[in-house]
């Protein structure tokens, strides 16, 4: 096993499961917006309904998924979004190759707050991370508080990819996590004369909304 220049694991197992890359990927963003939800629907396809207790501090989580062929072992931390544990997290995005930045599409501080999340990633993170915006709880129509349109304008305006989820549907769940991995895939294996990958034109022509239909 060894790790290349960016600490982007190559070639492993875990459990018996060989694995070509290994990255770590973080899901950030204020407390309540569904990050633990969202991680469980990915891992084992499975909703957390009722209620149940917060992260404290940091929780993490791994999956193997295939990628052109390719095995990607994504290391996935679930932190707190309370202010309390901030300087918790904020240890851990050095070492993060994508992150997951999620607000509640029905609590309106939860997306404003984003700007200050956006911040920290500035000024922790490195520079060639990944970062993809989430909005969550997609289902909740009727709750809705944010417009779509709202927040595409500040994942544009931030140069970032944007789609909508539901952890209870499972709408564009996976998505999020493929997208990452194959951004994270394709970085380590293009060659030279090869276009690079666009995340945000992958999302564009494979999320969907929550009606089920393709942009």
């Amino acid at each position: 096993m060894s790790a290349n220049s960016n600490g982007v694991v190559r070639s492993g197992s875990l459990g018996g499961d060989f694995y070509d890359f290994a990255c770590k990927v973080m899901l950030i963003g204020d407390s309540g917006v569904g990050k633990t939800c969202l991680l469980v629907r990915f891992k084992d396809g499975a909703f957390l309904s009722g209620s149940f207790i917060s992260t404290v501090g940091i929780d993490f989580r791994n999956k193997v998924v295939d990628i052109d062929g390719s095995k990607v072992k994504l290391q996935i931390w679930d932190t707190a979004g309370q202010e309390r544990f901030r300087s918790v997290t904020h240890a851990y995005y050095r070492d993060a190759h994508a992150l997951l930045l999620l607000f509640d599409v029905t609590n309106r501080q939860s997306f404003e707050n984003i700007r200050a999340w956006v911040s920290e990633i500035h000024e922790y993170a490195n520079n060639d991370v990944v970062v993809m915006l989430l909005g969550n709880k997609s289902d909740m129509t009727s709750e809705r508080v944010v417009k779509r349109e709202e927040a595409e304008k500040l994942a544009k305006d931030n140069g970032i990819a944007y789609m909508e989820t539901s952890a209870k549907t499972g709408l564009n769940v996976d998505l999020s996590f493929m997208a990452v991995a194959k951004d994270l895939k394709m970085k380590k294996t293009r060659r030279p004369n090869e276009p690079k990958f666009n995340v945000r034109d992958f999302v564009d022509q494979q999320k969907q909304t929550p009606s089920g239909c393709c942009f």
